[in-house]
């Protein structure tokens, strides 16, 4: 094929990357190619331009596009460019030109390349350079991941305008002026909020300042960054999650739990009537999901049941309730002691070690910015700038510590453990007691039992009895609140409720985490600067299904508080035996 009037398209391609690292400019190639095609004698058509685009791939260069569209059409039979990297840098894009070229009687002339495809060997010699070309941007591209994830391990996430977060000297870290704002979202998500209500909520109170579309608390609920992980390429087939490369917001297991809430939050938003069971109960005989329904009108509440559609086995809330009264109790006052009175002791401590820590790194980065100083690595104007930043987050997290961090002290009743040792002693003694559960949850609104309910129970599965009575047979909670829960009595700061037996006795009773005998005697110090207790140690013949064995012999006078596993310095060991807690 020998073309004898040509007629050039000039194709100009510049990506970022690359005039970084070789300044070919698009006026620079400009100039250099018209020079060309004076000197070859090539009739210019058009100049064809593709500016901060990579040549990875073709269907992305709208310049490149029209190129090959005008050539079709017979405009245009030559493609002038610098060098054939600039064209493309694919194998597979090269052999579709080359053989498009040939279909359509045209050719390709670069500048700083030897190119011929009109023969065998000029197609061979083209395909090499390709090969090079291609592996070159490879190369660049796995040494750009390796960075990138190198920088995400270490928080440096590339995100823009999470609400919640700041940055920190390059790495992301939570907002202590934003992230309630997120941890309230999440809450009332799991609490079974649609989207759009939470939306009108943020509105109606003008939270942060902003308006709030509906976009904005979606994005949030989806992004597991506020659980510290980040997904990197979400969606495409190289998709990676790294975990735990910021400090979450909110734990992993609320996150998952909010997931797994989406189909149900989107099919509540327009009900009126709060069942505080929605989504929760399976049916008793072919156990599929059951409906809420009601009568409406002013008794509405009256006659308030759960319907399957499957089997059309009907059950009322009320019975659920009613069976269910005690774990609901248990329920609230956990709630009101754990996230209302003690909230900020229990959840402030990690992030006091947290600041403690972040306190610490910012005074070494100090110390290292004055050796770089020092030896004139950085200028006086950038380590004035630099040490003004760091200057400015250590007297932050500095006052954060000096005025809300709250310790156990701080609190007259040390822990919610002895807050409701106290409430036990107190019911014995008096007949009275601290906390009213069932009062508190009388008087919540339909809307807060809801809430309560949707925040700690998964789901609840029902059976019959022997009399064809509907029954719980299993409550399942959820996995936030479980491992809430395990981290608080790990941490010694609640009690487990236990079935203990001896003689012909069976009670429930408080099971605290294993102590030493120090902690021991140092707990119940405290609990008598309230009421006189008395401690002694048990054996525990044996555990099994959850229910304690005592070798106790039982005294009228005398009633069992609590129950402690005794540990030494290796840990808890069943020999070392059960301290236990009573009240005459």
């Amino acid at each position: 094929m020998i073309i004898d009037n040509k007629i050039a398209g000039v194709y100009l391609r510049v990506s970022t990357e690359d005039q970084a690292r070789e300044g070919f400019s698009l006026s620079e190639q400009k100039e250099r190619l018209e020079a060309m095609c004076k000197f070859k004698g090539y009739q210019i058509y058009k100049f064809y331009e593709d500016a901060g685009i990579s040549a990875k791939s073709m269907k992305d260069r709208p310049a490149f596009n029209e190129l090959l569209e005008d050539i079709k059409s017979k405009k245009v039979n030559t493609i002038v460019a610098l060098k054939l990297d600039r064209v493309t840098r694919s194998i597979y894009d090269w052999e579709f030109i080359m053989k498009f070229l040939e279909e359509n009687e045209a050719y390709i002339d670069c500048a700083n390349d030897e190119v011929n495809t009109t023969t065998a060997n000029g197609k061979m010699i083209s395909r090499l350079l390709m090969s090079v070309s291609q592996n070159e941007i490879e190369r660049t591209s796995e040494r750009t991941k390796m960075g990138l994830v190198g920088a995400i391990k270490e928080g440096h996430i590339p995100m823009k305008n999470l609400t919640g977060y700041k940055r920190v000297n390059k790495k992301l870290v939570p907002d202590e002026n934003t992230k309630d704002v997120v941890i309230d979202i999440f809450n009332k998500y799991l609490s079974g909020w649609s989207l759009q209500k939470i939306m009108n909520d943020l509105n109606k109170r003008n939270a942060l300042n902003k308006k709030w579309l509906y976009s904005h608390v979606e994005n949030i609920i989806n992004n597991r960054i506020y659980c510290g992980d980040f997904v990197y390429h979400k969606g495409k087939k190289d998709e990676h999650i790294y975990e735990n490369v910021v400090e979450g917001i909110i734990s992993r297991e609320m996150w998952f739990d909010c997931q797994n809430q989406k189909g149900k939050n989107s099919r509540n938003y327009t009900r009126t009537i709060y069942y505080l069971f929605l989504q929760k109960l399976y049916c008793p005989k072919c156990h599929t999901l059951m409906a809420g329904r009601s009568p409406g009108g002013n008794k509405k509440y009256d006659y308030v049941y759960y319907r399957c559609h499957k089997c059309h086995t009907y059950v009322n809330e009320k019975d659920i309730i009613k069976q269910l009264k005690e774990i609901i109790y248990e329920l609230v006052e956990y709630d009101f002691l754990v996230h209302g009175i003690y909230a900020p002791v229990i959840f402030g401590a990690n992030h006091k070690e947290q600041t403690i820590t972040e306190i610490e790194s910012l005074k070494r980065q100090r110390n290292r910015l004055k050796d770089a100083y020092k030896t004139s690595i950085i200028t006086l104007e950038e380590f004035t700038e630099e040490i003004k930043s760091i200057d400015d987050r250590l007297q932050e997290l500095e006052n954060n510590l000096k005025n809300n961090v709250l310790t156990i002290d701080d609190i007259n009743l040390d822990s919610p453990s002895i807050y409701k040792d106290i409430d036990k002693i107190k019911q014995i003694k008096l007949n009275d007691k601290l906390l009213d559960k069932s009062s508190i949850w009388n008087n919540l609104s339909k809307q807060k039992q809801q809430e309560l309910c949707m925040k700690y129970i998964e789901t609840i599965d029902l059976g019959y009895d022997e009399n064809r009575k509907v029954v719980i047979e299993k409550v399942n909670f959820r996995k936030s609140f479980l491992e809430e829960y395990s981290t608080l009595f790990t941490e010694g700061i609640i009690d487990k409720e236990v079935v203990v037996s001896y003689e012909d006795t069976t009670k429930i009773i408080s099971l605290s985490s294993p102590k030493n005998e120090k902690e021991i005697q140092d707990y119940i110090r405290k609990l008598q600067n309230y009421y006189q207790v008395e401690y002694f140690k048990i054996d525990v013949i044996r555990e099994e299904d959850g229910t304690f064995y005592l070798d106790y012999s039982i005294n009228k006078n005398r009633e069992i508080i609590k129950l402690i596993p005794i540990k030494d310095e290796k840990g808890f060991k069943p020999n070392l035996g059960y301290g236990v807690i009573a009240v005459s």
